[in-house]
């Protein structure tokens, strides 16, 4: 495991930093789901604010493809490092003003229009952060270890969760009930902003990837990388589109939406429930470049297909142990969807990075990666909230779950290896 951590350089912080401030604010949000819902969406039904809150959640995420074309054009065709210190400004503004927000009993219909304003904000900025930082640490990587280097993208987002439920925790230990309620909620927000300081600073001091281009921006290059992308490699997009479905659902119902439900549906604390999310992002962060190391030996393929069939063979078993009322089962519920999907998501990022030439690859990527994540990803704890109402059934998620991952074992059998292929 130490021969893994070598290798985290500054170059490997700076492309993952963003994924950090991305996902900590996407985890505080899910996590003070059930008090933004009272404080922006009051309701006589909490359910009904609560899906209300996660429907704001949800539309961020259809930014998401606007910004992976404006952000994933202005890397391929300027530079990397300039849409990547872009992206990760832009996130850190909307984050720190959440903090700031008026509520409904101040402003009145106000307060859920700037929410929503700021998540639409959120949306269309990070559009491009995950692959483009995806890119740029592929493209910078050896190639016997590309999967070993894509992966701490992931590890950013899961350093991301995991400091902020680190952060949640903290808060809801130390300040009072009604206290978090009033204004503790907004400390996590605060926070965000000293993460997307440190975030401009390395972007904007680190050396650009080392990109081996066929022809650098010469008479071949693309005007529109978008346009060439659809027409010349609509197949390698759609190969994305599938396996990023769950990616999209099993992750945020397994490692942001799970909070909320341990809250809701088995009466636990959201202190206790943030302390077991906590704990798990910690060996989340360890196995994802475990896996990505994993695959630069065995393939990417046989690797990512035992993490989604584990989906589809384990979820049920797992929301079981989640809806268990044990402390200790609880945990080893969580544990379990942490095994299969880091097992999933480790090679992940390099594996779809690897499907598309440098002159299109970052525009290609964003795109085909955020419209499962708008259309799947970011409404995936909605329809879980929904589900359940709808079919008085507190199982319903897992089943979701299963359905995302059998579509992503179903395109992973028609993709093609990638591991020994020289980046295009």
């Amino acid at each position: 495991m130490a021969s893994i951590f070598r290798h985290l350089d500054r170059k490997t912080i700076a492309g993952g930093i963003g994924n950090t401030l991305e996902w900590y604010d996407f985890a505080i949000y899910g996590y003070f789901a059930p008090i933004i819902a009272k404080q922006f969406f009051p309701s006589d039904d909490p359910t009904v604010g609560l899906i209300a809150t996660f429907g704001v959640f949800a539309a961020g995420f259809m930014m998401r493809p606007i910004g992976g074309i404006i952000i994933g054009h202005v890397a391929d065709k300027l530079s990397r490092r300039a849409a990547l210190t872009l992206s990760v400004a832009l996130m850190a503004i909307p984050t720190t003003a959440i903090a700031f927000l008026p509520t409904y009993s101040s402003v009145g219909l106000l307060a859920p229009l700037l929410l929503t304003f700021l998540r639409l904000a959120q949306g269309l900025s990070v559009g491009g952060e995950y692959t483009g930082s995806v890119t740029y640490l592929v493209e910078s990587a050896p190639q016997k270890r590309r999967g070993l280097f894509g992966s701490f993208a992931l590890v950013g987002c899961n350093v991301g969760i995991l400091t902020g439920s680190a952060a949640g925790a903290i808060v809801t230990s130390i300040i009072s009930p009604e206290a978090l309620h009033e204004w503790g909620w907004r400390i996590p927000f605060l926070f965000g902003a000293f993460l997307g300081i440190a975030g401009v600073y390395l972007r904007n001091h680190e050396d650009e990837a080392e990109v081996v281009w066929d022809d650098p921006h010469g008479d071949d290059e693309p005007k529109f990388p978008l346009a060439y992308s659809v027409t010349h490699h609509w197949k390698d997009m759609l190969h994305v589109i599938g396996v990023n479905v769950l990616n999209g659902i099993g992750y945020y119902i397994a490692f942001v939406y799970v909070t909320t439900y341990l809250v809701e549906y088995d009466g636990l604390t959201e202190n206790t429930a943030l302390d077991i999310n906590t704990a798990v992002m910690v060996l989340l962060a360890v196995l994802v470049p475990t896996f990505g190391a994993l695959s630069d030996r065995v393939g990417r393929k046989p690797i990512m297909l035992a993490g989604a069939g584990g989906m589809v063979l384990f979820s049920y078993p797992l929301f079981l142990l989640l809806h268990s009322g044990s402390f200790p089962l609880i945990l080893i519920g969580q544990l379990g969807f942490a095994i299969v999907m880091s097992c999933f998501t480790g090679p992940l990022p390099t594996t779809m990075c690897e499907q598309f030439p440098s002159k299109i690859r970052v525009t290609a990527y964003s795109v085909s990666f955020n419209i499962p994540l708008a259309l799947v990803g970011g409404t995936a704890p909605m329809v879980a909230t929904f589900l359940i109402g709808f079919t008085h059934n507190v199982f319903s998620p897992a089943f979701y779950a299963m359905a995302a991952a059998a579509i992503a074992f179903i395109t992973l059998m028609t993709m093609r290896e990638t591991k020994d292929k020289p980046l295009a």
